[in-house]
Parts: structure tokens; sequence; C-alpha cells
């Protein structure tokens, strides 16, 4: 702090007022270059927290003092000063030759100071080596914190990521031949990193990426192709408080492995010989039965050599058949064919001799079956629901009648022999749902054919007249209550039937609705 006394003389003489004013300004100074950094500890504290700086190194010979400012939110933009210029000699310093420097106040002090309260973000300690008379900058020291609340400090970024290193091994050795299995391990420090790897062949991805397991992630294949190759390793964190990181280059050779020799065997169904025009069948085995490629089954007939089909293998087998051979001495044999030629070598089969004899025609029998179905009796209504009018009382005043017509029944028949059918009805009482009944005998019917296949016969039954008015619990069969024939007769095919319908309702009967169920039977 630069102090100034600032003193009035009036007319009378020395005036009796003297003021001392005390202003945080920072001793112009020309910039200079950092020559090195400051470190603030403890490294995590408080507002009200005392502080020390310890410089990285010594001031250069020719100063003599220093001064430590701080800018940050709040603080001057040209700083403010929180060492005035001071001895270096007033100071400790380090093993190293490094300053050592206690703050005489804490970062709340400089705040009120300064005329804020709300500590943010970073603040720079900026120590300046100097002569004691020079303002100019002889080097700089900064330190930093970070106010990471209002009340409390850490001497690191904390947005700052931690860094990772990733190292690429690769087993077994260079060279090896195709086909080897690799195996790509990468190592992650430090372990506590979580994140996945992805390991790259010449730049492109070899897979998908690998997770991270205790600072490590694997990954093998054995389908790198023949030549040179640029293996990597790239670390992508999840965590973000760890930076990515990317191996060097491991570089890798693959030589192509010899040809696998393959064989060849053909076998000829039927054996030894066949008949002109009849199937001859041949099957050739490949092994390694992974082989791929193609067979070229060939028939050498006198000098010449014809190539029959070309099939390709699957499964190590290829299989042909053909019924188009001429008669005579035949000799087959199979050849492979290697799709790929580094992998596999070609095979031929052994020759198989063969006799394709004259056609002596052929004879073949049929059996010829029918069954005859039994068929079946079939009866339906499209609508089981019929309703009657409310009974209405007659011209003499002591019945309540009703009428009204079934609903068109459906009988078809397909029964084999013909036995000819018929269809009988029986109703049940009557009943409200609760205790009140109307006797079924007092239900009757006149029967009618509706229509009928042209080679069936049809005939109505008997018209069934209803009792008259019996009372519930009358044990009479008259009426539709015993069964009663709605039709008969013979031939196949499909008739329709009905029948009007006539109800007699004692007067007795308790208003309410009643329900009787019609059973239409066929036989």
């Amino acid at each position: 702090m630069w102090k100034f006394r600032l003193s009035r003389v009036t007319a009378g003489g020395l005036a009796g007022l003297v003021a001392l004013l005390t202003v945080g300004l920072v001793a112009p100074s020309a910039s200079a270059a950092d020559i090195g950094t400051a470190t603030v500890t403890p490294a995590t504290g408080t507002d009200t927290s005392s502080m020390t700086l310890t410089t990285s190194g010594a001031c250069p010979a020719n100063a003599t003092n220093v001064i430590v400012s701080v800018t940050g939110t709040g603080f001057p933009a040209a700083g403010q000063n929180v060492v005035g210029n001071s001895p270096i000699s007033s100071y400790g310093t380090d093993a190293g030759g490094g300053l050592i420097i206690p703050l005489t106040q804490t970062m709340r002090d400089y705040a009120n100071t300064a005329g804020f309260t709300t500590l943010t973000g970073k603040y720079t300690f900026l120590v300046t080596c100097r002569t004691a008379f020079n303002a100019t900058s002889l080097g700089d020291f900064p330190a930093s914190v970070w106010f990471t609340s209002n009340t409390t400090y850490q001497n690191t970024d904390p947005s700052a990521k931690t860094p990772t290193t990733t190292s690429l091994a690769v087993s077994p050795a260079s060279p090896v031949t195709t086909g080897t299995n690799v195996t790509l391990t990468a190592t992650v420090a430090p372990a506590a990193a979580a994140g996945t790897v992805q390991f790259r062949d010449n730049g492109a991805a070899l897979g998908a990426p690998v997770t991270v397991n205790n600072g490590t992630a694997t990954f093998s294949t054995s389908t790198l192709g023949a030549g040179p190759h640029s293996l990597t390793a790239d670390f992508t964190p999840t965590d973000p408080a760890f930076a990515g990181s990317s191996s060097s280059t491991v570089a890798y050779t693959v030589n192509q492995a010899p040809a696998q020799p393959t064989t060849t065997a053909l076998a000829v169904s039927p054996a030894g010989t066949a008949a002109q025009f009849s199937p001859v069948n041949f099957t050739a085995t490949i092994t390694p039965n992974g082989a791929a490629g193609s067979v070229k089954f060939q028939d050498t007939v006198g000098a010449t050599t014809t190539t029959l089909a070309t099939v390709p293998v699957s499964g190590g087998q290829a299989t042909y058949s053909t019924s188009s051979l001429p008669t005579g001495d035949h000799s087959f044999s199979a050849t492979f064919v290697p799709t790929d030629t580094t992998k596999y070598t070609g095979s031929s089969s052994a020759q198989v001799a063969y006799v394709v004899g004259p056609f002596a025609g052929v004879t073949a029998s049929e059996n010829i079956t029918t069954t005859v179905n039994s068929g079946a009796l079939v009866i339906s209504v499209d609508n089981p629901n019929v309703t009657l009018p409310s009974p209405v009382l007659n011209p003499t005043g002591d019945l309540l009648t009703t009428a009204g017509k079934i609903n068109p029944v459906t009988l078809t028949d397909t029964r084999a022999g013909n036995p000819g059918w018929s269809v009988s009805g029986q109703a049940s009482d009557f009943s409200d749902g609760g205790t009140h009944t109307i006797n079924g005998q007092n239900l009757g019917w006149t029967p009618n054919v509706v229509d009928k296949s042209a080679g069936q016969t049809a005939a109505a039954g008997a018209v069934v007249d209803p009792a008259n008015g019996v009372a519930s619990g009358d044990a009479g069969n008259a009426g539709l209550k015993s069964s009663r024939s709605l039709a008969t007769g013979t031939g196949l095919g499909t008739a329709h039937f009905g029948a009007d319908l006539a109800l007699k309702v004692p007067t007795s009967t308790v208003a309410g609705t009643y329900t009787a169920t019609l059973t239409l039977t066929a036989i």
C-alpha cells in the first residue's frame, strides 16, 4: 500500500486538518514474462483461511524486492495489492530456492477492501520480482485458486480433466500368419479412469468399443489380412473428470499362411451300373469340410472328358444327379476348385468306372382307392328365439289365446346308405323365472314342409292341438308336452320345416313373461 499524507495550509497558518488516506493500488510496472509459477497453500481452504504463496524458483539476481497483487471477479482489473513492496530478504525459501510469502490477510479481508462480498471462480495472485525503487517487473510467478462456493477454495481448476495415457500391447509377437488369433491389450492409466477403448487397424475400427476393466481392455481377432498393419487403441472416458488418450502405433505384420491341402472322394449311386434313363447320383466329399469352393463332376468316355456340372460345396459335400447318361462305359471323377487358393489347394478324386446299360423298359403299378364317408345328419335353426303375441281373452271369456310360428328348421342328411330321417319336437312348461308356470300341454302346432332337395321325400307331421288351458300341475300328455312329429322323409340333401303354434292360457295365470323350451330332435 502507498500512503499519501494530505495537508491544507490556510491564510492563518497550518490548518488543524491532517488526513491519512490508504489506497489499494498496484504500483505501475512494465510487464515481464512469467519466469515460473507459485503455489497456494493450503491446497484447499475457506475465505478466512491464512494462505501462503511459494514460488517455483528464486527471483532474478538483480531483484531486491517483491510485490504481490490479486485479480479476479470483484477486484480491479489492474489488480489489488495484497503484499506491498517488500525486501526479498524478509522471506524464507524452500529447498529449491523458492520464496515463501505468507499473506497477512485472508481472501475475505481482501474482498471487503475491494468492496464486494461474493467470491466466485478463479483468482490469480501475481508475485512480481523488482527493485526497491524501480517499478519495472523483472519476472512474475502467478498462482491461482478457484472458489467453488462463496466460502471455499481449491488450488486446482475444478474444470480441468485428469490426463490419461493409453498403451497398446499385441500378442503373439509380429510377424504371424493369416488365421492366427491376435490379442490386443490396451492399458489405461490411471486405472480408475472409466470408459471404453476402440481398437483400430490402419485407422479402421476393429469390432465394437471394449469397456475398460481395472485399467485394461482386450480384443482378439483372427481375421487380420496378410500385409502390414498399424494397430492403435483410442480411450474414450465415460467419466467427465478424465481426458481421452490414444496409444502409440504398433506396427504389425501378417504373412500369408501356406494353402491347406484338401482331398476329394467320389461316390456314385447306384453302384457300378444303371440302365439308360435311370437317375445316377454323384456325391463328392471334401476334407477338411470347411474348405470353400466348388466341385466339377466329370465323365470320361474313351478319350473325351466332359464336365457334367459344377456344384458349390456346402458342409464339405457337393451332390449332383442326372438321368441323361448315354449307354456304354464311363469313368467318373470329381475335382475340387477352391474359392481362395491361398487358403486351400485343389484336389481330384480317383476315377470311378461305371456302365450304363441299354434301356429295357420299366414297369409301374397304381393302387386306386376311394372312401365312402359315413356322412352326417344335421339339424339347426338360424334364430332360436320365438316371441308369441300376448294372449288375449277368447270370445267365451274362459281362456287367453295366442298364436305364432316357429323359426324355420333346417335338416341336412349326407349319410351313406340313405337310411331316412324323422324330426320331432317336445316343449317344456312355460315359466316366468319364479314360481308361476303355464303347462306345456297348452301349446300345440300345425307342421309344414317349407322346401326340400329334389332327391328327397318329406311329409309334415300331424296337427297337434293344444290342451284347453289345463292347470300347471296337470300330469297329462296333451299338446307338445310329449314328443310330436314335425316331419319325416328320405333322401340326401337339405329340407326346411316350419310349424304354426297355438297356445291356450288359463285365465288364472299371473301376469308376467313366460318362456318354454322346444327341443327339436332329428333321427
